[in-house]
Order: C-alpha cells, then structure tokens, then sequence
C-alpha cells in the first residue's frame, strides 16, 4: 500500500471539521503509522519501564481527538502538530500522577498486553468507586457503560458488545482504557487521603 498523499489527508481533515461522520474513519489508517513514529519518539525519550507504551500513547491521543470539541483542521501539518502537543501533554500528566504504592515505592511496570487481564479490584468503597465512574461516564458515556456492565453486570466482552451494539475489539479497548482510567483516579483518591 502506497503512502497517502498530504493533500487526500488534507482533504480528509476538512471533511472532519465540516461534521463528516466517515471521514474519521477513512482517516484513521491513514494517519496512524504517523503517530505512531512520533509516539516511539516520544517514548525513546522516557525512562525504562515507563506505564505508558507506544500503542498506548497513540490511543490516548485518539481519545484526546475524539473530545475535542469542534476543530477546523488547517492541513496536514496542523493536525499532526496538534497530535505531537496532544501527546507531550499526555506524559506530562503521567510523570505527574505517577501512581505510588504504600510505602512511597514505585508501582510495578505492566505491560499494555498484560493490563487487560488485571482485575479492576482495590481495597475501595463503592462510593469512591462511583464517584470516579461519573466523572469517566462525562467524558465517555461508552466507557462507563462498558464498566458498568462488565463489571457490575458481570456480562463478558462479547455480551457486552451485543448490548452496546457495537465490535468486541471496542469494548477491548474502552475497558482496557477505562480501567487504567479508574485504576489511576482512585489511586490518586488514594494518595490524597479520601
């Protein structure tokens, strides 16, 4: 597959601005390869056993896109400087809510592969759990139902993809993404005495 031309970028992006609905998705491949270089760059940078990883960097800048409220993407370059800010804002918020453990140690490295298949269990009170759970539902409705019904409901990925109507590789993801999401903010919680 040949590499896409700036223009039929270009063109994609005006399409997004002017409220297009397919043409996120004919975008999408298009660009990834390119954010993804930029996030390995970005990643070179960072220590050893960083909790973030490449793919990682690049999801959260999809989702960062997706809640950005309407934007009038110039060009090419505009959209991938947008990104690059995106993606540095990202780690700043992880260098600054690196999450501790008891006793002021580091939490261990996981890699993304392996997050999945962590319980999202704490020592918590279900209003603390709640709380949190509002605040992510706010910024994404989908996610918060995929935790409420995965986890409260008990229901299995594709049980859940059924109800929500949509693929199981997007329920893999919002679950994936929402309990890092909550993992975080409850350990913040945490941190702070609540």
């Amino acid at each position: 597959m040949s590499a896409p031309s700036p223009s039929e970028i270009t063109l994609l992006l005006r399409a997004w601005s002017n409220g297009d609905p397919g043409a996120v998705e004919r975008l999408t491949p298009l660009i990834y390869g390119e954010l993804h270089k930029t996030a390995r760059r970005y990643m070179a940078r960072e220590k050893p056993g960083h909790l973030l990883q490449t793919t990682g960097l690049v999801n959260e800048t999809y989702l960062r896109l997706a809640s950005l409220k309407k934007t009038n993407w110039q060009d090419r370059g505009h959209f991938f400087a947008v990104c690059a800010r995106l993606m540095r804002h990202i780690l700043t918020e992880f260098a600054r809510a690196r999450p501790r453990l008891q006793g002021g140690k580091e939490a261990q490295y996981l890699p993304l592969e392996q997050a999945s298949s962590v319980p999202l269990r704490m020592s918590m009170d279900l209003a603390s759990l709640e709380d949190a759970l509002n605040v992510l539902t706010a910024l994404d409705e989908r996610q918060g139902q995929v935790v409420r019904l995965r986890y409260f409901m008990g229901l299995t990925v594709k049980e859940t993809a059924k109800v929500l109507k949509v693929s199981e590789r997007t329920v893999k993801h919002d679950w994936l993404f929402a309990k890092m999401w909550l993992l975080r903010e409850l350990s913040r919680g945490k941190e702070n005495g609540k």
